[in-house]
């Protein structure tokens, strides 16, 4: 059963996801349906993680249970303030829903999953080069360390992002988009994508694979980014999926199973708030981790 389990259990979950979002359109419901789907989504990895952990060792409490749901708060809060901001100053007049005129060469007339497929790809590009540059540009890595100093992967740590972090993020993936004229629908699919493949990403439950891993970042793929040594750690940067990180020559899969021990190799304080201010502080930049693993 754990064995059929770890084939089924990544792209049946988020078929399913997809389904629940999908009729939510069908209501005119997207959000709160959604919002039903993650929390579907959530509660079945954590079950998972209990039954079947890819390591029993990420299991353990490893003190950041606090931070991590902090930092997931306030960086979602911090995005969600970015969106009124773009509206009191016009930015949210870009997007409108397909049925309306918008600008830009969108093709608005064809069918919406030919758009959802066009909107993750291109918007994949700003989230790669976000992601990249905050490993590769040591003012980001600041940022961005916070994410990667967890020592375990599982759904709770997720989003735990510095909200700055969140911000550059959100900023180069959603400004193709807009630039391009998406629509609205195709910026909501976008979005719970994101949402559903960042948790799956994360989850510590034993999966397989196969030819998934050569389009999308599953666990997998993930679980490398995350390894302290940066000849591992410095690859695999893709958010939803791997198409950037194929052409650019960061994709890595190799044969044997990831790192346990991940992390970073510098100092980061244990606290919620010490984190948030830890990269504001002026500090020696450590040579040996500038920009390492997620």
């Amino acid at each position: 059963m754990r064995y059929a389990l770890s084939w089924v259990s990544w792209p049946g979950l988020l078929i399913i996801c997809m389904l629940i979002t999908s009729y939510g359109f069908v209501l005119d419901m997207p959000v709160v349906f959604f919002n039903l789907a993650y929390l579907f989504l959530a509660v079945s990895l954590y079950a998972l993680e209990q039954f079947m952990p890819h390591e029993p060792v990420w299991n353990e409490d490893d003190g950041q249970t606090f931070a991590n749901i902090a930092h997931t708060l306030l960086s979602k809060g911090s995005v969600q303030t970015l969106v009124i901001f773009s509206t009191a100053i016009g930015l949210a007049s870009l997007v409108t829903p397909m049925a309306e005129p918008g600008h830009g060469v969108w093709p608005r007339d064809w069918p919406l999953w030919i758009q959802v497929i066009m909107g993750v790809a291109s918007a994949e590009f700003g989230l790669y080069w976000a992601h990249r540059l905050g490993h590769d540009w040591y003012p980001l890595w600041r940022f961005h360390s916070i994410h990667h100093s967890v020592t375990r992967l599982w759904i709770i740590n997720t989003g735990r992002f510095h909200f700055v972090d969140s911000i550059v993020s959100i900023l180069l993936g959603m400004a193709i988009l807009l630039g391009l004229g998406a629509p609205m629908e195709v910026l909501i699919w976008l979005s719970a994508i994101t949402a559903f493949i960042g948790m799956l990403t994360h989850c510590n439950i034993e999966m397989r694979f196969g030819p998934l891993s050569w389009i999308f970042n599953t666990p997998g793929l993930h679980r490398w980014h995350h390894s302290r040594d940066i000849k591992e750690g410095n690859k695999n940067y893709g958010e939803n999926l791997v198409l950037w990180d194929q052409l650019f020559g960061t994709y890595i899969n190799p044969s044997h199973r990831p790192p346990v021990n991940i992390g970073i190799n510098e100092y980061m304080p244990p606290g919620f708030l010490q984190q948030l201010a830890h990269p504001f502080k002026r500090r020696k930049r450590l040579e040996s981790r500038p920009d390492a693993a997620e």
